[in-house]
């Protein structure tokens, strides 16, 4: 299904997303049961949702500090040129990059906003020779340095409501 398509909800599946957004550890029985659907209406309910590609991944959400990558960071990053080839080779680039957690192609002064991860500023300084000093497309980059982590999440609010 192409990612441009948007995919046909009912109010079962939109409670399910909620559901499983909040945890997605929750077992099948307990997802039933707040859902009011049999056990096997939300197996097959839930698969679906994972063809269709509504679901596109359930993930563990770590605590940074607890596994020593403490620091993160906002890059605002412009590119030399704006052909096609050039945006498409820096976005595989940070998406093969796993100090790189999210990237965005953006509108305004940056091409880019990537937010980014690191151990300390060391790790930090090696992760920018890589991806930008080393990078001949790269006009400039400006960082931001996170100083506290107030809401983090993927979360999408999906209306229960018609």
């Amino acid at each position: 299904m192409s990612a441009k398509m948007t995919v046909k909800l009912d109010a079962p599946d939109r409670h399910l997303l909620n559901l499983v957004q909040s945890n997605a550890r929750m077992g099948l029985e307990a997802l039933a049961a707040e859902t009011g659907l049999s056990v096997a209406s939300v197996q097959r309910r839930l698969r679906a949702l994972r063809d269709s590609g509504a679901i596109l991944s359930e993930v563990a959400i770590l605590d940074p500090k607890k596994v020593g990558v403490a620091m993160s960071f906002v890059v605002m990053v412009e590119l030399e040129r704006e052909r096609q080839d050039q945006i498409d080779a820096f976005s595989r680039q940070v998406q093969s990059e796993p100090r790189v957690q999210q990237c965005y192609y953006v509108t305004g002064e940056a091409d880019f906003c990537l937010i980014c991860t690191a151990r300390d500023m060391e790790d930090f300084e090696e992760l920018t020779k890589r991806l930008f000093f080393d990078n001949p497309n790269v006009r400039r980059f400006r960082t931001s340095v996170v100083m506290g982590r107030k809401k983090v999440g993927l979360g999408l609010q999906v209306k229960e409501d018609v």
